[in-house]
This record gives C-alpha cells, structure tokens and sequence, in this order.
C-alpha cells in the first residue's frame, strides 16, 4: 500500500486521537491505553514500509503524548488480571465475533448431521462415541439409570482430568487453524458430529429430555467455550491467509497474540465446567427445575461475556471519542 492511501485510511483515527489528548477534563485511561497501542502498531507498519516518511515523526509524537498522559494520570495496574478480562480480551474480541458465528454454525452444522446419521443408521453411534460407551449405556438404560456413567469415578480426578482434556481440545483447535482454517473447522466437525449423535442415540431411545437436561448442566460452558477456540482458530487462519495491509508474517504474529489471548479467556470457564461435571452432573436426581437454571445462567453468563459486553464497550469507547 502506498504512504497517501495509508495516511487516508488512518488520517480519521489520528484526528481522533489527537482530540482525544488535547482535552483537559479527566480522560478514561484505559480507553486511552487501547488508542495508545493502535497508534503504536501504526508507527510500527509505517517504519516497516516508508522509513523516511514525515509521518513517523508525527506518529511519535503522539505516541509519546499519550505515554506520558497514560502514566501521569494512573500508577500502572497492579492487577492485569483484572484487567484483561475486564476490559484488553472484551474489546479485543469485538472485532472477532464475525469468527465466533462461523465457528458455531459450522459446529451447529455437524451436530445436526450426526444427529440425522443416528436416526438413518443405528450403528453410525457406535463408529463415533465407541462400542465401549455405546454398550455400558445400553446397560445402564436397562438398569433403570441412563445417566450413571456421570456418577462413575471420583470427583476431584473427574474434575482435573475433564478440565485438562478440554483445554487441550481448544489448544489444538486453535492451532490447527493454520492449516488454512481447515484443521480449525475439522475439530468443530468432529465435536460437532460427537454431540449430535450423542442426543440422536438417547433420543433413539426415548431419553432425549433425560440427556438434555443432564449433559447440558456441564456442557453448555463446555460445548460453548470449544467453540469459542473454534473462533481463535479461524482468527489465526484468516490472519495467515488474508493478512491485508500488513506482510504476512506481521499478520500471522497479530492473529496469533489476539487468538491466544481468545483461548486464555476460556481457562476459567472451563475450570467451571470442569467442575459442574466432577461434582454436579453426577446428581441426576436433582430437580429439572434446579438443572435447568444451571443451564440458563451457564448460557447467560457465555452471551453474556463473549457477546453483549464487548458490544457495550465497543460503543461506550466511540461515545467518548
């Protein structure tokens, strides 16, 4: 891209910013920090691709201001913890939700089809969740207790062990999104494919409700976190085969710092999840109106967080520009 249609392309988010310094009232610090880094990644491609424009002087200059601003107006945060999930990941992850929605289709997709599979051919449940599974199920529907796989074990290693293996199912599915996206997609087939013919085998059965009720106590974080790496890998793809303005390395670097801070965002909602599984699934007897409130607030809180916050502070950032 050439230095005047990188300047009119940037030249409105410079004024922007520069408005935004000039004013004398109290300035929201944080809304300044986001500005600060973007100017910085612009002075960075411009020094990259017209090293001896005049506009890398001007781009410093702001650049500055706004550090010196930054830390004259707050001590830095000596919670960045905090910070980040509160405000860095949920702005970040504005941009991004393009990302989640093909991310759940494709997995929405599957699911059906491994649902339709089940009720086409019978055995099609066994080829995916195993004979094994299939045939201590079987036993346990005959038993009077369909549900008693998720009482097998003991909690706390149930707990480690599903919290463990679901954090890396979402690490592999946001690395494999550098296969040209297609690693990324082949996971939420498979997961997809997985959950579908899990419901289409109790459904089969007359459990449907039985099931629903039981595996989305614990799996409606679970399913909806997976699918939220899905969306981190897609992230990490797009930036290696769509880099844009930028070289294809510096797109791919962008692409994988912003994914891995997606799948950092998933740890502790799946640590819950983890934890529903261990300590709570395994009470089937609980009362349908109890498991599903557990459901309603796992479902609230992931829209919650993944969808309408970053939306409100996307438009609380542009009110105060």
């Amino acid at each position: 891209m050439k230095l005047p249609s990188f300047i009119k392309q940037k030249e409105k988010i410079w004024s922007e910013f520069e408005s935004f310094l000039n004013k004398k009232s109290d300035v929201d610090v944080e809304v300044l920090a986001d500005l600060y880094v973007e100017i910085l990644e612009d002075l960075s491609y411009a020094k990259t691709f017209y090293p001896k424009s005049d506009i890398i002087p001007y781009l410093n200059s702001l650049a500055n201001r706004a550090h010196r601003k930054i830390y004259r107006s707050k001590k830095e945060s000596s919670n960045k913890l905090v910070n980040f999930f509160k405000k860095e990941f949920p702005l970040m992850f504005y941009k991004y939700q393009k990302y989640l929605l093909i991310s759940f289709l494709v997995f929405l997709l599957f699911s059906i089809i491994g649902w339709y599979s089940v009720t086409q051919d019978y055995d099609f449940v066994r080829v995916i969740l195993g004979d094994a599974y299939v045939n201590r199920t079987l036993e346990n529907i005959d038993k009077g207790d369909p549900m008693a796989i998720y009482k097998s074990g003991n909690s706390i290693d149930m707990f480690l062990g599903i919290t463990l293996n679901n954090i890396m199912v979402a690490f592999r599915a946001f690395v494999m999104g550098i296969i040209f996206l297609i690693g990324t997609l082949y996971i939420m087939m498979q997961n997809g494919v997985m959950l579908g013919s899990f419901l289409g085998f109790f459904n089969e059965n007359g459990l449907l409700w039985d099931s629903f009720r039981t595996i989305w106590i614990h799996g409606t974080i679970e399913i909806s976190v997976i699918i939220i790496a899905g969306a981190a890998g897609l992230v990490l793809g797009a930036g290696f085969l769509f880099p844009g303005t930028y070289s294809r390395l510096d797109s791919l670097k962008r692409a994988g710092k912003d994914g891995v801070k997606i799948i950092i965002s998933t740890i502790p909602f799946f640590i819950v999840a983890g934890f529903l599984e261990g300590f709570v699934t395994r009470h089937t007897e609980m009362p349908d109106f109890l498991a599903i409130l557990i459901i309603f607030v796992s479902l609230s809180a992931i829209l919650l967080y993944y969808v309408i916050y970053p939306v409100y502070l996307h438009k609380k950032l542009n009110k105060k520009l």
